[in-house]
This record gives structure tokens, C-alpha cells and sequence, in this order.
């Protein structure tokens, strides 16, 4: 795994005791081999949810694009969300966004500054449930969001997000399945993988593009 801000937990830990009480998924795990999981910026949850709003539903290349033209909307391309807020509908539109990722964005910045997204340090206080509860007041931000955050940005590590297609896709590769598995049954079979369901999560993912 790279030493470019990797997670702070132990993988290999995680490796070993997810391989041990799921012996198809450590099949999986010794397949893919490395877990390469490199966290994205901490520092700042607004510019990570931003950034999350911008990717919904696009192609990692078309939002990749819109993404840098928002932030060359900005002094050093840093988002911020008084600046945002300052900015003209319009401004945001011409970068790409549509009408409803604009109107996202735009209460993301207004609930940054009210305090309903803590900042980057306070989220270390708060569990994942509480921020789920409080980051999905925003317009256009939902739980899969949140977990993605708390995966790729936060670096929790028991995170499963069961609705996400990748994952089910994987899951039903893993344990040759016909048919995707329904989300209640994912995260009851997913119980065993606490407290490493991130991991377990990520190996899914990988499953899901192995070749047949």
C-alpha cells in the first residue's frame, strides 16, 4: 500500500481477521492482494462533500472536469463556502453544474457556516451515526455520500455502505450469486466483518471488477 496517506488502522490486522471469519472473502483478499485504500483530504469536510456533490451520477472523467472548473473558480483553487455562497448562480452552472447540484452546493456552504458540517478536527469526536444523521440534512446529500466520505476521507474503518452497486456487485462475485443480494441481506451477512467492514468494503469493490 502506499505511504501517501494511508488509513489509520491496521490493515494487516484487518486482513488476517476478515480472511479467518469469511474464508470466501479472504479468497478475495489474497486475489487482489494489497489494500491500496489512499485517503483523500482530511482537512476540510466542505471541500470533500463539495467535491462529492460534483461526482454524483457523472463518470469519474466528466466530473473529474467540472470539478477543476469550480475550483478555478476560486483564489489557489481552495472552495470555500463564503466564497462560494458570493458566487452568481450562474457562475456555478458555467462550470458545469446542474441546476440541482448548484442548489446542493450552495446549502452545503450556508450549513458549513451555520455549524451543522463540523469542522475537520470535530468530526474525529463524532461516530458515524451522528454524522450521517447531521450530514445528510444538506440538500442532495444522502447516507451513500457520508459513508464514502467517512471511508475515503475520514478513514473510518467499520463502514458499509450496502446500497452502493459496486459492492453488491462484488458480494455476489464473491459468493457466486446469480442475483445482487438485497442491502439487509448484505449488512446482515456483513456483521462478521466488524469492526473492518471499510476493508471488507474495499476488497468488494475490487471484486467486483476482477474478470471472470
Amino acid at each position: 500500500m502506499s505511504d501517501n496517506n494511508p488509513p489509520p488502522y491496521d490493515v494487516d490486522a484487518a486482513r488476517v481477521e476478515l480472511a479467518r471469519e469469511d474464508p470466501p472473502l479472504g479468497t478475495i483478499i489474497e486475489r487482489v492482494g494489497a489494500y491500496r485504500l489512499v485517503l483523500r483530504d482530511t482537512s476540510d469536510p466542505f471541500r470533500g462533500l463539495l467535491r462529492a456533490i460534483v461526482y454524483q451520477q457523472l463518470s469519474g472523467r466528466a466530473a473529474g472536469t467540472i470539478h477543476e472548473r469550480l475550483k478555478a473558480l476560486f483564489p489557489d483553487h481552495h472552495p470555500a463556502p463564503e466564497a462560494l455562497l458570493a458566487l452568481p448562480e450562474t457562475a456555478l452552472r458555467g462550470a458545469g453544474l446542474s441546476a440541482a447540484k448548484t442548489a446542493a452546493a450552495r446549502d452545503l456552504a450556508a450549513k458549513t457556516l451555520d455549524g451543522t458540517v463540523p469542522p475537520g478536527d470535530a468530526m474525529d469526536d463524532l461516530d458515524n451515526d451522528t454524522l450521517i444523521e447531521r450530514l445528510t440534512r444538506i440538500r442532495g446529500i444522502g447516507q451513500w455520500t457520508v459513508e464514502m466520505l467517512l471511508i475515503f476521507n475520514l478513514g473510518r474503518a467499520d463502514v458499509l455502505p450496502v446500497n452502493d452497486l459496486g459492492i453488491r456487485k462484488g458480494f455476489a462475485v464473491t459468493y457466486g450469486l446469480d442475483a445482487l443480494p438485497k442491502p439487509a441481506a448484505l449488512k446482515a451477512h456483513g456483521a462478521r466483518w466488524a469492526p473492518w467492514r471499510s476493508v471488507a468494503s474495499w476488497y468488494l469493490w475490487r471484486a467486483s471488477e476482477l474478470p471472470d
